[in-house]
């Protein structure tokens, strides 16, 4: 029976051990676009630029409120300490035979000591409705141009996943190589010290072959370091709660790319930076014309009700309605230089609009040149890996043979593992390029 308890128990560890290690094992990969939807949803850019366009929302209300009528709500106390006086002299109110009206000086005093007073009054804009109109159209252009600034920065930061992704990769490939080359060097210094102890050559290198080895060593070292580099970059970017990533393998394929000039025309409707240079085209001509307005009167009707106690002239309860002009003369010589200086603004931004879309299809020209040299680059790659692959079935069937030595095997293995680490950089700078003309095009 304690047997039995014992085997039990020792299966028991075995699987719970066996669990443990499987569950290290199966670290799960990120691909491209889970990385890239961490990005979004973490990045704290992004999160600023979404309460920017709030707060333009919030702007936009605002100024909308002011096409309204405006209640004004206004009272006051005084205590008065001295009261002004009426005397009315003997006689002021007329005569008779035998008396006069009054029949002496009379003094009265005007008003109360306790005096307070409260009124509303309701102002209505009517000239400024143009000028409101206005105002509005450059609020919601200028949330229109927070939002493109925020769909910009998201490109950015997807490029920038691509570029550490892709980076990664290759950084990846090219440790294969530098570890198929530090192992080729081992293996040249291990024949050499055979050959020594053998007493088949009196005459090596070893301090060459030593200086080879560490030589690769330093290599594989310096890829690790950039591979670290690059994974703390990605979670740092992407905040994914890890303490290391492990990315998913891809198999490159060549895509359907389209035409120059129709990426061109694509770009000039949807690139973003294209957009927000219109935009602020567009915000130009509406100070302009904001400016303009500015020297129309403000007219508008008043209307309100005013309570006052304790005053003898005016009466207490008080309705009234009439119109209002406010002028400012002045605005009619000032705002003339504020059309200048936008005029001028506006002229950035048509010299804006050229340069950018200059640039635009400049990049376009350079991302699909890129597409075109990389699948060059891909098809001399591959013929070089699949040469590569059978020069490694002939230096493994001489093995087989005893026609050959270790290091010949190990020396076409590791050209193989180049051809294989260049085809698959060709292939991801493609992919790279690719990824770029999307951007460039709004996509």
């Amino acid at each position: 029976m304690k047997k039995y308890i014992k085997c039990l128990l020792l299966l028991s560890i075995t699987f719970l051990c066996r669990s443990s290690l499987l569950h290290a094992q199966n670290v799960e990969s990120y691909s491209l676009q889970q990385l890239q939807d961490s990005a979004l949803k973490n990045n704290h850019v992004l999160a600023i630029k979404q309460w920017e366009i709030k707060e333009k929302q919030e702007k936009t209300k605002e100024d909308e409120i002011k096409r309204y009528p405006t209640p004004t709500l206004n009272g006051n106390y005084q205590h008065v300490f001295n009261l002004g006086e009426i005397t009315i002299p003997k006689g002021t109110l007329g005569e008779t035979n035998s008396a006069s009206f009054p029949n002496t000086d009379r003094s009265f005093n005007v008003g109360k000591h306790e005096n307070y007073g409260a009124g509303l009054s309701v102002y209505q804009p009517i000239t400024q409705q143009a000028k409101i109109s206005t105002l509005l159209k450059a609020d919601k252009t200028d949330e229109i141009l927070t939002e493109k600034e925020k769909f910009k920065t998201s490109l950015q930061i997807k490029q920038a996943i691509v570029k550490l992704y892709y980076g990664t990769l290759i950084l990846q490939k090219q440790l294969d190589e530098a570890e198929a080359k530090l192992a080729l060097a081992k293996s040249k210094y291990t024949d050499v010290e055979n050959a020594l102890l053998a007493g088949k050559t009196i005459h090596a290198d070893k301090a060459g072959l030593q200086a080879n080895i560490a030589d690769e060593e330093q290599n594989v070292l310096k890829i690790n370091i950039q591979i670290q580099d690059y994974i703390g970059d990605l979670i740092n970017v992407t905040g994914v709660n890890a303490g290391s990533l492990k990315l998913a393998e891809i198999e490159p394929a060549v895509q359907q790319v389209n035409g120059l000039e129709e990426y061109k025309n694509v770009a000039s409707n949807s690139n973003a930076d294209l957009q927000i240079a219109n935009l602020n085209k567009s915000k130009a001509l509406l100070g302009i014309k904001a400016a303009r307005q500015s020297n129309i009167p403000d007219i508008g009707l008043v209307g309100g009700y005013s309570y006052v106690f304790g005053s003898a002239i005016v009466p207490s309860s008080n309705p009234y309605i009439g119109v209002n002009l406010k002028w400012n003369l002045q605005d009619i010589f000032s705002n003339k230089k504020i059309v200048k200086q936008r005029q001028f603004r506006l002229k950035q931004s048509e010299e804006s609009i050229l340069n950018t879309q200059q640039q635009v299809n400049n990049d376009i020209e350079k991302a699909y040149r890129k597409i075109n040299q990389s699948l060059a680059l891909i098809t001399v790659a591959q013929k070089v890996v699949s040469y590569q692959k059978e020069e490694l079935k002939i230096q493994e069937n001489k093995q087989v043979a005893g026609l050959n030595v270790k290091t010949d095997l190990l020396n076409t293995k590791s050209f193989l593992a180049k051809s294989e680490a260049d085809r698959y950089a060709a292939q991801l700078s493609y992919l790279m390029a690719v990824s770029d003309l999307q951007i460039l095009t709004g996509q």
